[in-house]
Parts: C-alpha cells; sequence; structure tokens
C-alpha cells in the first residue's frame, strides 16, 4: 500500500470498480484496466477513494493535485487544533509561604494559558503522617485560583503523594479544547 493509503492506476487490485468521471458524473462499473485508459485517455490517474465499497469506487482526477489537497485539509485541520498540556507544579508539607506564593503564580499562569496543571504534595519520611497539612496546601492552592479554575479532579493519595487537577474555566481553556493524547503524556515540571 503507498505512503499516503490511498491508491491509483496498477495499485488498485480490484478487477472491476465503478467509476466517477472527472466532472462527478456516474460512469458506472468498469474494469480496472478499462478504468485506467479511460482516466490516462483525459491525461488524468484512476484514484480509489472508497476501498471498502463493493465494488471499490474509484474517480477520475489528477492524483498530484488530490494528494496537494488532501494535505492542505490535514495542515487547516491542525492549525485549528487547540493543544493543551499538564503542567505539573510539586510542592512539600513544609513549604515555606513565599515559595508557596511563587508556585501558586506559576499555576495561575499556566490556567491563563489553557494549560490544565497537576497539583502534587510529595513527602519525605516521617511526613507521610501529617497527610492533614498536604491537604491544606491543595485547599490553599484551590481558595487563590478559585476565580481561573475549576477541581477536575478531587485531591487523592497515591503512595507517597497528594495529587489534585486543575483545569481553567476561561474561554480559552476548557470551552474550546480539543485535548492532543500525545500532549498529555508530556507534562511539564516546574521546581520542587
Amino acid at each position: 500500500m503507498p505512503q499516503d493509503g490511498v491508491r491509483c492506476n496498477e495499485m488498485i487490485r480490484a478487477r472491476e470498480v465503478r467509476v466517477i468521471g472527472a466532472e462527478g458524473d456516474q460512469l458506472g462499473i468498469l474494469g480496472r484496466n478499462e478504468a485506467i485508459a479511460l482516466a490516462r485517455e483525459h491525461g488524468l490517474d484512476l484514484v480509489e477513494v472508497a476501498a471498502a465499497a463493493e465494488p471499490p469506487v474509484c474517480r477520475i482526477m489528477d492524483f498530484g493535485k488530490f494528494k496537494y489537497e488532501t494535505q492542505k485539509k490535514k495542515q487547516e485541520a491542525k492549525k485549528r487544533q487547540t493543544v493543551v498540556q499538564i503542567k505539573e507544579i510539586k510542592v512539600r508539607p513544609k513549604t515555606d509561604d513565599h515559595d508557596f506564593e511563587t508556585k501558586v503564580r506559576h499555576v495561575r499562569r499556566f490556567l491563563e494559558d489553557g494549560d490544565r496543571v497537576k497539583v502534587t504534595v510529595f513527602f519525605r519520611g516521617r511526613e507521610i503522617v501529617h497527610k492533614d497539612r498536604g491537604l491544606a496546601i491543595l485547599d490553599r492552592v484551590i481558595a487563590d485560583t478559585k476565580d481561573i479554575s475549576r477541581v477536575e479532579q478531587d485531591p487523592r493519595a497515591e503512595g507517597r503523594t497528594l495529587q489534585m487537577l486543575l483545569v481553567p474555566v476561561s474561554k480559552k481553556g476548557i470551552s474550546q479544547e480539543t485535548v492532543n493524547p500525545a500532549s498529555e503524556e508530556r507534562s511539564s515540571s516546574v521546581g520542587a
């Protein structure tokens, strides 16, 4: 199969094909070789447009122009797509007020940019017995960003961490987002 997934001319495997002319008119079911000869007569190619149909549907057209237009449509779709990333902010239960305020500023900036933010409180050693301090920190983050975010995933414990997910409520973020699965895999991290 060709790289772009579209067969043309001799690459078409079916013996008989339903042919659509260059002007969009139905020419009926023809033999593959007869359809290719008809296309070449007009200086064009026979392109398989619906391989799953029985018999496959082929159209007489300029294959180079078809590939170009398909590529342009893909580029336009990609341009309109909004990529949403998950950013991660890490804090500890003993994070000082000034450091905490800096991290909240980072969270706000990420949310204003339309990204999702994963806030993680990680515990070291015996700090794990004070999960209430971690929950208090997450509650402060929620309170400090409540005007531009909402909680998508409530705080939950996973091993030695507490995590929650914030999403923007602005028009730039959630309302028109198209999540790109590849971008969710790459989460950016800002210092601990």
